[in-house]
Parts: C-alpha cells; sequence; structure tokens
C-alpha cells in the first residue's frame, strides 16, 4: 500500500526518521497529533494542506505551548528522508496505514482515542487487525513452564479458530505466537521495534507469505529497541484483543506489569493471569489489584472473551486441555 498525502503528511509530523537534535524536533506524541488535527478539522483544513502553499498562513491563529510552528515547520521539511524511508520500506513489503483511513483497526481508536497511533506500519495479512483475539503476554526470561505453557494456550487458541495477539519478543510473546501458527493457526505480533528485520527474519517469513500473520508497529520500522517504546506499545496489544492472559510477571518491574496494570485502570479488556507457585512473581499481585485466576477448568476459550468462567465441558467437547493437563504438558 503506498501512502496517500494525508498519510504522508502525517509521517512527517508524527513518526521518528533519524535522532531528534533537541526537543524542539521531535515528532508529534499522539496526543499532541490528536490536538492538532482536530485544531485542522475545525478549519476545514486536512494535513495534506499543509504541504502546500505558506505554511504560515495556512496555519495563522494556531497557539500551542508545546507544538509551536517552527517545530511544525521542522517536521514537514523532512520530505527527503521521508521519501527516501518509504521506498526502503515498500521493498521489504511494509505498509502504511493512518488513523484516518478506513483500514485503521476500529478497537484501537475506540479504546485509546486520542492516545491511538496516528499511524501504524506493518507486514502480512493486514485484515487479521481486526479479528481480534486473545492476547498473551509474558516475560522474555520466562521458565520453561511458562514457556511451553505459552504455546500450548497458543495451540489451543488455533484449534478453536482465535487468534494470538502478542509482542513477538523473545519468550512467551513469541511462544505463543508459535504455537498459533504452527498449528493452522493467525497471530498478530505488535512490535516494539524493529519491524523492517523481523519481516524478513526467517522465523516470520513463511507465516507472513501465508497471510497467517501480522507485524505490526506504531514506530519507524527501523527503530532500534527503546524502553520507553516498548511501554508504549503494551497498550495496542491490549486493544487489539478481546482478552488477556498474562503467563509471568515481575512485581514493580517491567513492560509486562506495567502493561497489565495499564489495563487493569483503563478496563479495556478482562485480564486473566495464571496460577504459580513461584513466590517471585507478580501474578498474585496483579490478581490483588483486579485481575482474575486463570480458571482450572477451561473447557472453552470463549469463556474468557466475556470474562465467565462457566465454560463447562471438557477437553472432547472443546479442544482445549484442562489448565492441568496444560501444565503437565509444559513440565514434560
Amino acid at each position: 500500500m503506498h501512502p496517500n498525502s494525508q498519510a504522508q503528511a502525517m509521517m512527517l509530523l508524527t513518526v521518528s526518521l533519524g535522532k531528534p537534535g533537541s526537543a524542539s524536533e521531535r515528532p508529534l506524541s499522539a496526543r499532541e497529533w490528536s490536538r492538532f488535527a482536530a485544531w485542522l478539522k475545525e478549519r476545514g483544513l486536512e494535513p495534506s494542506d499543509l504541504v502546500k502553499g505558506d505554511l504560515k498562513s495556512t496555519l495563522s491563529g494556531w497557539i500551542d505551548r508545546t507544538v509551536p510552528l517552527s517545530r511544525l515547520e521542522h517536521l514537514l521539511g523532512r520530505g527527503g528522508a521521508l521519501g527516501l524511508a518509504l521506498e526502503r520500506w515498500r521493498r521489504a513489503g511494509i505498509w502504511v496505514v493512518a488513523r484516518s483511513d478506513p483500514e485503521y483497526p476500529d478497537r484501537l481508536k475506540s479504546r485509546l482515542r486520542p492516545g491511538s497511533p496516528p499511524i501504524l506500519f506493518g507486514c502480512g495479512n493486514m485484515a487479521l487487525l481486526g479479528r481480534g483475539g486473545l492476547a498473551v503476554v509474558g516475560s522474555r526470561n520466562a521458565g520453561r513452564e511458562d514457556l511451553e505453557f505459552a504455546e500450548n494456550l497458543g495451540s489451543a487458541a488455533a484449534r478453536q479458530g482465535f487468534s494470538i495477539v502478542s509482542g513477538g519478543a523473545r519468550g512467551v510473546d513469541e511462544r505463543a505466537m508459535l504455537g498459533s501458527l504452527g498449528n493452522g493457526g493467525t497471530a498478530i505480533g505488535v512490535l516494539a521495534d524493529s519491524l523492517l528485520r523481523a519481516g524478513t527474519s526467517e522465523r516470520f517469513r513463511k507465516h507472513l507469505l501465508a497471510e497467517d500473520l501480522v507485524l505490526v508497529t506504531p514506530f519507524n520500522p527501523e527503530a532500534g529497541f527503546n524502553v520507553g517504546n516498548a511501554m508504549a506499545r503494551n497498550r495496542c496489544i491490549y486493544c487489539l484483543a478481546e482478552t488477556a492472559v498474562v503467563i509471568s510477571s515481575t512485581p514493580d518491574k517491567g513492560g509486562t506489569w506495567n502493561g497489565a496494570l495499564e489495563d487493569l485502570k483503563a478496563a479495556w479488556v478482562p485480564l486473566w493471569v495464571k496460577r504459580t507457585e513461584n513466590e517471585s512473581s507478580g501474578n498474585p499481585e496483579l490478581v490483588r489489584r483486579g485481575g482474575r485466576w486463570l480458571p482450572d477448568d477451561l473447557a472453552s476459550l470463549e469463556c474468557l472473551m466475556n470474562g465467565s468462567t462457566d465454560g463447562g465441558g471438557d477437553f472432547d467437547h472443546s479442544g482445549l486441555p484442562l489448565f492441568e493437563d496444560l501444565q503437565r504438558d509444559a513440565v514434560r
């Protein structure tokens, strides 16, 4: 998908194309963009109007403490750099969707409102972004039992026709996604960094070509790892899903913990937490703060989607093992 003039103007204003020299050169945040976009709409202007004619005349009357005209001028003057980047991304099969485009996921818009990312970059089957599914999150350094539990849960989701939504990172995220993809299922990976590299990697390429997978990020596809970006992308994982399961977490530390607390506060989706005997785990504290223990009798993942634990049934009826079966498989 070649971005239209609207999307290109939005990218110039909101996407990092290199390390900014100062705060006055930083791309607009999602909320800054929303404020500016609302002002444009009130005046019958569109983002594409900003790259035509005299900018000072077009933006006459715009006054904002954090977004002065000089900052907008600098950002909009990066057309050459954006053109080169778009060509690199196009050759790698990366597409762009703006918040104003009809293809933009409704769940992100309705749940995050002004905080929804202005631009999403992706590769793979864009239609999967609208399917929802089961968000599975956890530590990069989870133990073997938790990793195998995540993979088994991904497999069960695939058998029941639910997508896995996760962060694509090493550990729980990747194992849940590969558990689904390896059993004929689908997955949505919301990346914090390196989309360009991930989209051409051997572990994901065949699934992207088969249209069973979509990888998406609100950040420059060539951006390296950044703690702030990793924290910011967590909300997209939850808001693209219908429910969420925390496999492992560390109290008061890391993206899994912070993302779970953010979901509990915003109440985007039901938050389920895997039982554990690990005394250093943050999982019990997440339950104390409003999460719910993952039920022992998971006859159907449907009960997780609507927040109910009245699934009933057994393995033969649903295709999903009981919680104890998932645990047993994980330690074999």
